[in-house]
């Protein structure tokens, strides 16, 4: 089955479209018949949001207040842009024959309190992706989650899960966007996933603050690396409650954003620009290595946008010390695709009837089936459910001539 993944994260800098074939079957090798899904990329598009989209997207997200209308516009906005992008990743990836596309939509309100989840949110209607494509839509994975007692994320741990299974040693995967995420397999006992904290949020926030709106992030991390943490100012974000919650956990914007910021820097005398942003990025790294170290971690398998900055990098490798820093394209997924293809398994699970969340990451009461199916134009067919779901993903080579994951780029 051909089938694109839709995502926008918390960044909400860009959408991204992963096209895959997946296919079921059962690895014999040893024995016992062990049912695995084969994952083949055939390559991803990115673009941006159009300006006055990303801004009014910007302009309605926590803490600010909106109106149901807003979110009318915006519901719309980004489901057409979704739907643009699908048509073009069908085009130039699936030849025109993609089966199903799989959509996170954009998350604009995550109702976390007191260690638990109440609610999600992920705008961006899919009746625009199926209209456009023709293509039947799996969308709204979180909510099912949540509805069961879960956190409604990380969703990607369950695709990590049956990345990382059978690895020697203590393997995790770690996803830095907006907020950064974590699922961590044990030697024994359950695997543990969660959100650590901020990725590239405050980070963000505190450069397009900084250059009046005219940056949006730290490119190539090249103000980090001229300034110098700030100890004490480091101490009182460290200091933050959310930091020694138990998982599983999750966060989002509507703690870690510029007025969360701002009320940390009451009191101290204004920072260098480069400071301050030396100070968010060795927050992240702490708090990402702070979170793994107590379960051991030996390797860290990163993806995201966090990757593309060096110097955040850097001082993560030296706040792991001994655990060993990789990228996700050394299991096969580009560390710029991966969580878009982690929807297109997740979609295929649902039309197949399979559950695409993992309990004990997530918190939720036991597997569920997630998200809802938007019919194409065709009748919907949903295929033969089989007996068990695949505890394995196999990622084969991408064809000849295939680029898996281009730099985000400007669309056509």
């Amino acid at each position: 089955m051909r089938v694109i993944g839709l995502m926008s994260g918390t960044s909400y800098d860009a959408m991204d479209a992963a096209a895959c074939d997946l296919e079921l079957y059962e690895d014999e090798d040893e024995g016992a018949a062990e049912p695995r899904l084969a994952l083949t990329p055939l390559g991803m598009v990115s673009e941006p949001y159009p300006p006055e989209l990303r801004a009014a997207l910007a302009e309605a997200l926590p803490p600010a207040a909106t109106t149901l209308a807003e979110v009318c516009r915006l519901d719309t906005g980004i489901g057409r842009a979704f739907a643009r992008l699908a048509v073009r990743a069908d085009r130039e990836l699936c030849a025109g024959r993609a089966d199903l596309i799989a959509s996170h939509g954009q998350t604009v309100y995550h109702w976390a309190a007191g260690g638990n989840v109440y609610g999600t949110l992920q705008i961006g209607e899919p009746a625009w992706i199926a209209e456009a494509t023709g293509r039947p839509v799996v969308s709204g994975f979180r909510t099912r989650d949540v509805a069961a007692g879960g956190q409604g994320a990380p969703l990607v741990s369950l695709v990590d899960l049956m990345l990382l299974r059978g690895r020697p040693g203590v393997p995790a995967a770690l996803n830095i966007g907006g907020i950064a995420n974590a699922t961590v397999v044990p030697r024994t006992g359950e695997p543990v996933a969660f959100d650590t904290g901020p990725g590239n949020a405050l980070i963000d926030a505190a450069v397009r603050r900084l250059g009046g709106g005219r940056l949006t992030c730290d490119e190539d991390g090249a103000l980090a690396a001229a300034g110098q943490v700030h100890e004490g100012l480091l101490a009182r974000l460290l200091a933050d409650p959310y930091y020694r919650l138990p998982a599983p956990r999750t966060t989002g914007k509507e703690l870690f954003h510029a007025g969360y910021l701002d009320s940390r820097l009451a009191g101290f005398e204004p920072l260098p620009p480069q400071d301050l942003i030396a100070t968010l990025t060795r927050l992240t790294a702490r708090t990402v290595a702070d979170a793994l170290r107590p379960l051991g971690a030996t390797e860290v398998f990163a993806s995201g946008g966090g990757v593309r900055n060096p110097t955040l990098m850097g001082m993560l490798r030296a706040e792991l010390g001994r655990t060993v820093l990789r990228s996700s394209a050394e299991l096969g997924l580009p560390a710029a695709a991966k969580e878009a293809y982690a929807f297109a398994v997740l979609g295929h699970l649902t039309l197949h009837g399979l559950p695409g969340n993992a309990p004990a990451c997530t918190g939720a009461a036991g597997p569920r089936v997630l998200g809802a199916i938007t019919p194409g134009n065709r009748p919907l067919r949903l295929p033969a459910t089989p007996v068990t779901a695949p505890r394995a993903l196999t990622v084969r080579p991408a064809p000849e001539g295939v680029t898996a994951s281009p730099a985000h780029a400007e669309g056509p």
